[in-house]
């Protein structure tokens, strides 16, 4: 049979539904050459239909015109508006009542009415069995669930999608599911930079923690979100265990570890990454409120997640925004955990809202975090624009990426170590005198081999005639230190900083003798401000040693503003893995919430110019050998920078409470 479609309204273009297949399912006893013409349109001409051929002064779902030919079977018009509207009143999807509706059409053009109720069940008998072969339900029978029409929602097609799977509420596939949305959830970070993957991941996520009924234990809370947290935390750090295997002395010591850190990470992860959802399962409340209980609760583990050992607020949410200037440039003012709130806040609304459309104060919520989130990419553009027109640049710097392997660095004899050190130096010194003739060298981290003591000079500056800055093993009051030292080109020692957010189980033990590390350093006095003349000019700069870079508030003291942050560090343990990347991600978050711009030497991993607007504007790939020249330039005063770190949290907390408490208000009310 010969379907002919006619689209008089546009609308109609949305919903994909094969009429040509529907129709002749329909009629399915019709002859091969017979036509018909299905005419979708809206309540205005079905209206005007009504009114003209059948003296009715209203619209309808739909209406048929047979013609009484055995070939030319007639027209069939189906308005949307009226479909639309009985969809949500009937809990049914839109696609399954379209259909049912053609159906309809298509057997009143084959002589079947419902006038009389004996007609009528000949009809709907006909109508559930066509169906049925089409794979709708039952029209005539209701679900007794709340809603489950959400194509016509915000995300419809989407959420439409997932309440199709069936998954059992705490049945193993739940769980497998909730372990494959995790490791979706880390795919929005470094190198992958997925931030769709992280938005879908946890709103699934949440989608399938809300439609729990009950209020589980705690422990049963934990036991339902868990493969999720766990699986999103070993996705995204797995890569720290990469750094057993770098030095063969340490691999054959250490490799026993490598399957308990999984575990570890994975267990500690699990529990942290948890709390969010355990909150609301918990509480169970009141969905136009859940949002901001979520969302806090989310920023408020990012906070104490700096605290914890001496912290690791690795990869916030906020950082899935680093490649779309605008919204990553709102950590000017939000910060990372400001962001965070506000990307978290929005998914966990957007469920809400498709779960309960009609709901104004679910509708309130979404818009409030969408608000945020538009006033937060307009500061964001402002922060562009004064990061990029300043005119006040830095002297000439060049960035050495030695690029040389931990086991070349390494001390083996006496005489390999005395080798390889000389054999270091040189490699820094040629790289240095490598054309050009910047103003200011930087080194990366433990790149100078020899331990630096009171009183010593440093060479390579004496060799090179140029003021550097060189990542050095320092000794002083019989204790080791990972140091920062800046000297004059004739070899001078004018500033030593030395770093005092020390890695756990790589620089510090944090239980003692308990577990294997491989160093016992001494932590410094905390961040200060390093001035240096160069040919006449001061430069001023913000010392970071590795991962000082990732902590909020950490490196810039009260309220000054230097020309720049100097971050040297050394990624050569984790090679070509996520964890490399992550870390310029880190650092770009930190040059927008400080509205500094970071010189970053790396000694193998990505060395870079990063501006003060998250931009990197010259970089050294993963594990090449070479150097960079550059100028910074954009230092200003960022509004977080004002706020803080805890002055931010403190916002974000107060702000969920007022809201909580008048959402609160409005369902007492009701």
């Amino acid at each position: 049979m010969k379907v002919c479609v006619n689209y008089n309204d546009a609308r109609w273009r949305k919903y994909k539904i094969d009429f040509d297949r529907v129709a002749n399912m329909a009629g399915n006893d019709l002859s091969p050459q017979a036509e018909v013409s299905i005419i979708l349109t809206n309540d205005k001409e079905i209206h005007e239909l009504n009114k003209r051929y059948r003296n009715i002064d209203k619209p309808t779902n739909v209406l048929s015109f047979e013609l009484g030919d055995d070939i030319l079977l007639g027209d069939i018009y189906i308005s949307l508006d009226t479909v639309l509207q009985e969809a949500r009143t009937q809990n049914i999807p839109v696609r399954n009542h379209i259909m049912h509706m053609v159906v309809h059409g298509m057997l009143h053009l084959q002589g079947y009415d419902h006038i009389t109720d004996s007609d009528a069940e000949i009809m709907e008998a006909k109508e559930v069995a066509v169906l049925k072969k089409l794979k709708v339900k039952n029209p005539y029978v209701q679900d007794s669930a709340v809603c489950n029409d959400y194509e016509c929602c915000p995300g419809g097609k989407f959420l439409s999608w997932l309440h199709r799977i069936k998954l059992k509420k705490n049945g193993f596939w739940q769980y497998v599911a909730m372990a494959v949305l995790g490791g979706v959830s880390a795919l929005g970070f470094a190198p992958f930079h997925f931030w769709w993957a992280t938005i879908i991941g946890i709103a699934c996520a949440y989608a399938l923690v809300v439609r729990m009924d009950d209020r589980p234990s705690v422990v049963k809370s934990f036991v339902r979100v868990f493969p999720f947290s766990a699986v999103y935390a070993v996705a995204m750090f797995w890569w720290v265990v990469n750094s057993i295997y770098v030095v063969p002395e340490l691999a054959s010591q250490f490799a026993i570890w490598t399957i308990p850190a999984l575990i570890g990470i994975g267990l500690v992860g699990g529990i942290i990454f948890a709390i969010p959802f355990v909150v609301i399962l918990r509480i169970c409340t009141f969905p136009a409120y859940r949002p901001f209980l979520f969302a806090s609760i989310w920023t408020l583990v990012l906070w104490l997640r700096e605290w914890l050992f001496t912290g690791f607020p690795w990869n916030p949410v906020a950082n899935i925004s680093i490649n779309m200037p605008w919204v990553a440039n709102s950590m000017s003012v939000w910060g990372a955990m400001g962001l965070t709130f506000i990307i978290t806040g929005l998914i966990a609304s957007a469920v809400e809202l498709m779960r309960y459309r009609k709901s104004r104060a679910c509708w309130y919520v979404f818009i409030l975090f969408l608000a945020l989130m538009c006033v937060g990419a307009c500061a964001g553009v402002r922060n562009v624009h004064v990061a990029q027109n300043d005119n006040q640049v830095s002297p000439v710097i060049r960035l050495i990426q030695p690029a040389r392997s931990a086991s070349d660095k390494a001390t083996h004899s006496r005489a390999d170590a005395i080798r390889n050190a000389t054999e270091n130096i040189n490699v820094l010194y040629e790289l240095s005198k490598s054309g050009g003739n910047p103003d200011l060298i930087v080194f990366p981290e433990t790149s100078y081999p020899f331990v630096v003591v009171d009183g010593d000079s440093m060479p390579l500056a004496d060799a090179l005639n140029k003021d550097i800055i060189i990542g050095v093993s320092s000794y002083s009051d019989e204790k080791m230190y990972n140091s920062l030292i800046v000297a004059d080109g004739d070899g001078k020692i004018n500033h030593l900083y030395s770093k005092s957010h020390l890695v756990p189980f790589g620089e510090y033990r944090p239980f003692g003798d308990l577990i294997p590390t491989p160093g016992q350093l001494a932590r410094g006095t905390g961040p200060e401000i390093i001035t240096v003349d160069v040919d006449g000019r001061a430069f001023s700069f913000a010392p970071a040693i590795c991962y000082e870079i990732i902590f909020s508030d950490s490196l810039i003291p009260g309220n000054e503003t230097p020309d720049a942050i100097v971050n040297i560090t050394n990624d050569t343990w984790f090679g070509n893995t996520p964890g490399t990347y992550q870390h310029l991600d880190m650092v770009r978050r930190y040059a927008i919430e400080s509205g500094l711009p970071i010189i970053r030497a790396n000694y193998s991993g990505i060395s870079a110019f990063v501006m003060s607007d998250g931009s990197v504007a010259s970089e050294i790939p993963v594990g090449r050998a070479g150097f960079a020249d550059g100028m910074v330039y954009g230092a200003h005063y960022t509004p977080y920078r004002a706020i803080g770190r805890d002055g931010m949290m403190i916002i974000i907390l107060l702000f969920s409470c007022v809201n909580i408490i008048a959402m609160n208000l409005i369902k007492r009310r009701k």
